[in-house]
This record gives C-alpha cells, structure tokens and sequence, in this order.
C-alpha cells in the first residue's frame, strides 16, 4: 500500500514539474528573437547590447502619428552630401531601448565592410560626418546615450539594392556613455534587412 501511496507521489511531482517545463517554455516562446541575417527586405532588425535583445516594436502612435519601431530615411547634410539613417526603437519592452545608425556615401560605395567611426551621440544633420551609432540603453539606474567608439566595431553592408529597394547588413561595435566615459558597453550580433519602400520613410 505504501508503495503505490509513493509511486502515485511520485507520478503527481513529475506531472506537476511536466507542466511548469511547458509553461516556461511557451512564457519564453512569446518574447520577441533575435532575427536572422537575410538579404531579402524582410524589415527586420536585431542586436544585443550588453546582453539584452534589441528589436523594433511599434508604438500606440500619438497625436495621429505612427510610433514606428523602425524606419529608414535619407536626408541632406551640409555641403550636399548623403546620408543613411536605420532608427530603430522598442516602444513596448519596459526596458527597451533604441539605436540610430548614421551612413554616409551609401550611394558612392554601396556594399562593402566599414569600420564604425566615433559619434557625438546627435542624429541627422547633426552627426558626424562618418558612419557612426548612437543608442539609448538603460543601464539598471537610468537611460543614457552611448556613441560609438572609434576603432571598436564594423558595419558590413552586405546589399545596396537601389532597384529593388534593399539595405542589408550586419554589426557590432563598443559605445561609451556621453555624460560617463568609463561606462562602455558592448553591441553584439548586429543585423537588419531592410525593404525601404515598404517602411514609412523619406523616399529616395
């Protein structure tokens, strides 16, 4: 009798545990992933800064203007030249975070692999003159800006597609804090594949 008391003790324990597995599972399979490197214009854009996943995710909008988790857009700096921005921005993670990814002369050198240059952590027009990135990353205390540190990373445009409307490419680079310069953190496993037609973006 004791024996088929414990062997049934045993049988409950092991469902109860089954079923915990499961739901752990499935609470992890909802998140948003890390997307894989493509060249096909899937929209999509991933990295992890210091660990943590960095996706787009759209917005509720505000005053009739859409809260776009990833956009990319072109525009004229000073002396006519080009440039590239990717935005990218979490709108739903209570600890998302957003990155800025500035291009210059996409158009003259198209693919190719670029060292990422130091940024002074402003966008547009106000960038530097280079390839540089800028993200918003909370660091357990606050949300700060970090620039891109010189000599630290690449940005590999894996496909320019003027006709089909295409920017691919992968990562990584270090970034320092603008207010605190021994605060570094480390952007890895970068990638995006962008469809730039299909964005809500300046046309080009």
């Amino acid at each position: 009798m004791n024996l088929k008391k414990e062997i049934m003790k045993t049988y409950i324990l092991f469902l109860f545990f089954a079923v915990l597995t499961l739901v752990g599972c499935s609470k992890n399979d909802d998140g948003p992933k890390l997307p894989p490197i493509t060249q096909t214009g899937e929209n999509t854009f991933g990295c992890y800064i210091n660990g943590r996943l960095l996706v787009p995710r759209n917005g509720t909008g505000t005053f009739n203007a859409p809260d776009n988790g990833l956009r990319f857009i072109v525009g004229p700096g000073p002396d006519e030249f080009y440039y590239h921005e990717i935005k990218v921005q979490d709108f739903i993670g209570s600890k998302g975070g957003s990155m800025d990814i500035h291009i210059i002369d996409l158009y003259q050198n198209g693919a190719g692999n670029y060292e990422i240059q130091k940024s002074n952590c402003a966008l547009d027009i106000d960038a530097n003159n280079s390839i540089n990135i800028r993200c918003r990353y909370y660091n357990g205390q606050s949300y700060d800006y970090y620039c891109s540190i010189e000599g630290t990373g690449s940005l590999n445009i894996m496909r320019f597609d003027l006709e089909n409307r295409i920017v691919s490419g992968t990562f990584n680079f270090k970034a320092r804090n603008e207010n605190n310069s021994n605060d570094i953190i480390e952007i890895t496993e970068g990638r995006f594949d962008i469809k730039w037609d299909e964005l809500n973006s300046n046309p080009l």
